[in-house]
This record gives C-alpha cells, structure tokens and sequence, in this order.
C-alpha cells in the first residue's frame, strides 16, 4: 500500500461523498480504501480496464483533460496522475467543470522539494523519476513529464479557479532522516521570514504550509481544493 492511499481515504470518508470520479482509476484501490458502501465512483484510465465495484468506465487519454460527456460530481480524485499530464491547466479546468458548487478535487503526486530530490537535481540537473526523455518520447506511454511542489501545484489549482487549497501532510516518519531535516532547514527559515512578511491571510497560510514537513520532506503531496461555484 502507497503511504498516500489511506490519507485518500481518509479525507473522502470525512466527506462523504456520494459521487467520485477516480482518474487515473488504476486497478481501482480506491473503492476499497474508502469504506463507504453506497458510494457510486467512476473511472478513466488509459493503460487499466474496469475496475471491480465501480458504476462506469472510460479508457481515455487524460492528456485531452475529462471527458465534457461526463456529468457532475462531488468529489474527483486523480491520484498520481497529473505528473504524466503536459498540460496540467487544461487537465484542472476541465476537472472543475464536473464538479458540483463545493465538491472536492484531491490530488497526489511526487514531491520534487523532497530533499533528496533536491540533491539529486543539484548534481545531475534532474528529479528523481523525471529523467531525460529524448528519444524516448512517445505520447500516450507512462512518462513522468511534469514535477510538482506544493507551490506549483498551489498555483495551478489557483489558476484552474479552485479556492480552499489545502495540504495534507503525507511525511513517513520513518522513511525522514536527519539528514534529510538539516538539508530543508534554509527553505524552512525562507518560508517562515515570508510568512511573517504576508500581507493577507491567504498569503500567511500559503507561506506556513510551504515551511510543513508535508512541503518540505514528504515524498508526496496530497493537496485538496474545492470548488467555490
């Protein structure tokens, strides 16, 4: 099990949604990670067929965003998915088109302000699971194209028109070393001189999330919006 599936979980079972849209669905680990029997949960996956319990089903490319003959729902979960998607901004708008006046969208993907992500862009110039792709780009295929960090994801959302951006944390206490800790100790002080700089609140919650365990040494984001419609 992903450290980040049961923290899924965890936030859908608090709200309870009636409907889910899960893209991309996988082998549909959601449906039983949830627990909440009379939930209807669709799907769209490129590589994967139906998963077991869910209503409906679509083999798309996300890379064209949701599909506009779906309809609306309460909560849409796209769970290591947006890392493969090259336009990200198309992928949220069209995601908040089908979702209904404060439904939920949760999105999880790799850290790249993880630190030893950090380091290993320092000395090869690329993340970790983000190489170089040339002549070995081929679209449709499970290319890691797009890095996230908790401020880029925090500005597509923003831009997508979503409100109530939250993170999180999904730190692996075990798996954090102390190393680990002293690297993100700069970027932490950097994130809290801002936060007693900001001139509103939505700036000051901005910059205190960025200096979070969940921002700064997680391996994944688990980030969720709403829209405010």
């Amino acid at each position: 099990m992903k450290a980040y599936q049961p923290l899924v979980g965890e936030i859908a079972r608090t709200m309870r949604p009636g409907t889910i849209l899960d893209l991309p669905s996988g082998h549909g680990w959601l449906r039983a990670q949830i627990a909440i029997p009379d939930v209807a949960i669709d799907g769209i996956d490129l590589y994967e067929g139906r998963p077991a319990g869910y209503r409906n089903f679509l083999q798309r490319d996300l890379e064209d965003g949701v599909p506009d003959d779906l309809g609306s729902y309460d909560m849409i979960v796209s769970c290591e998915g947006i890392e493969h998607i090259a336009n990200p901004g198309l992928f949220l708008k069209s995601a908040r088109k089908h979702l209904r006046p404060g439904g939920m969208i949760v999105v999880t993907t790799p850290n790249t302000w993880h630190p030893a992500a950090r380091l290993k862009y320092l000395s090869r110039g690329f993340f970790p699971g983000f190489p170089s792709l040339a002549g070995k780009i081929q679209p449709g295929t499970h290319m890691h194209i797009m890095p996230w960090s908790w401020p880029q994801l925090y500005l597509h959302l923003k831009l997508a028109g979503f409100s109530d951006i939250q993170l999180h944390p999904c730190v692996e206490d075990e798996r954090t070393h102390f190393f680990e800790k002293l690297i993100a100790l700069p970027m932490k002080s950097y994130c809290r001189r801002n936060e007693r700089k900001a001139r509103s609140n939505e700036e000051r919650d901005y910059w205190r999330t960025a200096s979070e365990p969940g921002s700064l040494y997680a391996r994944r984001l688990v980030v969720s919006a709403r829209n405010p419609d």
